[in-house]
């Protein structure tokens, strides 16, 4: 269901986030407890429709062989839900704790055992969130080896999905975006 024209390239995905103010220079603490002198939040991009779309664009035309999207809350889900809408395919939003009412279901959705479900993410950096991503949907049963990340920052979220058979794949790196920095 993706459209036929040509999806964003890399240079676009970049300047999007550049000129969103999703990529920023100074010193932080990330997620991961490490330091860095840039940070990245692809949520300022994605709170704009025409910036979504261009994500959703290039995560759909990279999306193969999957049965299924997943993203965890908060950061991937606009961008599991805009790649759905893209490629028609129904998607899993994985909840960071389960929840204490209810089914205390750690995901919103369905998930077939046997299914290929196709993991997106915003940021990687040491793949921590990806991995408790993966975990949850091979509990279900899931087949998961491949994840979509708009951001890689190159901290070694490859190697660590790639341990437990996850092929990560980025639109754009952090490298990529420091070489275009104003």
């Amino acid at each position: 269901m993706v459209d036929a024209a040509s999806p964003p390239s890399p240079e676009a995905i970049a300047r999007t986030l550049l000129d969103s103010g999703s990529v920023r220079f100074g010193q932080f603490t990330l997620a991961s407890g490490q330091t860095s002198d840039v940070y990245v939040d692809v949520k300022r991009a994605w709170t704009v429709p025409a910036r979504l779309r261009l994500l959703a664009e290039a995560l759909a035309d990279r999306v193969g062989i999957a049965d299924r999207l997943a993203g965890m809350e908060l950061g991937a889900v606009p961008l599991v839900v805009a790649t759905a809408l893209r490629t028609g395919h129904p998607f899993v939003v994985i909840r960071k704790a389960s929840k204490e009412h209810g089914t205390r279901q750690r995901f919103e959705g369905e998930i077939r055992p046997g299914e290929r479900l196709l993991l997106i993410e915003d940021v990687a950096t040491t793949g921590g969130s990806s991995l408790e991503s993966i975990a949850v949907l091979r509990g279900q049963g899931a087949i998961v080896d491949r994840a979509l990340v708009v951001v890689d920052r190159e901290s070694g979220a490859v190697d660590r999905l790639a341990a437990v058979g996850v092929r990560l794949e980025a639109l754009v790196t952090l490298s990529s975006l420091r070489g275009r920095q104003p």
